[in-house]
């Protein structure tokens, strides 16, 4: 695997918990479990190997629930997918079932696009692109506004490994002061329309 790209800066913290923006430029491993009994899992760790969210899927939900959990144990979020909705729609929804994060799908030719938008920590409404190739291998997430970049989505470090296990695993690199949680939530979102589309 080659060498994670590296992101400057975003200019203020950007996102909903406050102890999981980064002080860093971080890479995060996203790997579906090899077998689970409720559905896509996820493990998600750091480079090094150091667990930072728990991801445990639902099979019995028509809206495909993934609930993220940090490792010890508190409920961050829930991610569903809304049933009634033109362009596919994700949602995150606290504890509490307030809802803290939508990502839309937007149709267009030879990409996909996605806008995830959710109120910062410090109240500014925020809109991040999500903007990936045909075959979903990478993507970026890009400030809607200032076009900035906070993070970059890359399938390829792990294609050997993903044909003989048949898993899908994501590098995913954030950058300085942007919440990791936020960017899982929007590669779980990928991940679920993929499936979707090839399923």
């Amino acid at each position: 695997m080659g060498n994670p790209p590296q992101l400057p800066p975003y200019p203020t913290p950007m996102g909903i918990i406050p102890h999981f923006i980064t002080q860093q430029s971080e890479t995060l491993i996203l790997k579906e479990k090899m077998i689970s009994l409720s559905g896509d899992s996820f493990d998600v760790k750091t480079v090094s190997g150091q667990p930072i969210f728990k991801v445990e899927g639902s099979t019995f939900s028509l809206s495909g629930r993934k609930k993220v959990l940090d490792m010890q144990g508190n409920h961050l979020f829930t991610i569903r997918k809304k049933l009634i909705a033109l362009h596919a729609t994700y949602y995150a929804e606290d504890p509490n079932e307030n809802v803290v994060f939508e990502l839309k799908g937007k149709f267009s030719i030879g990409s996909s696009k996605s806008i995830g938008t959710f109120k910062s920590v410090g109240g500014k409404q925020e809109s991040l692109l999500m903007k990936g190739d045909f075959f979903d291998r990478k993507a970026d997430i890009t400030d809607e506004a200032t076009k900035q970049p906070v993070a970059h989505i890359d399938r390829q470090f792990f294609n050997m490994r993903e044909l003989v296990g048949g898993q899908q695993t994501y590098a995913v690199t954030i950058a300085p002061n942007v919440d990791m949680s936020i960017i899982v939530a929007m590669c779980i979102c990928l991940d679920e329309r993929k499936n979707e589309e090839s399923g």
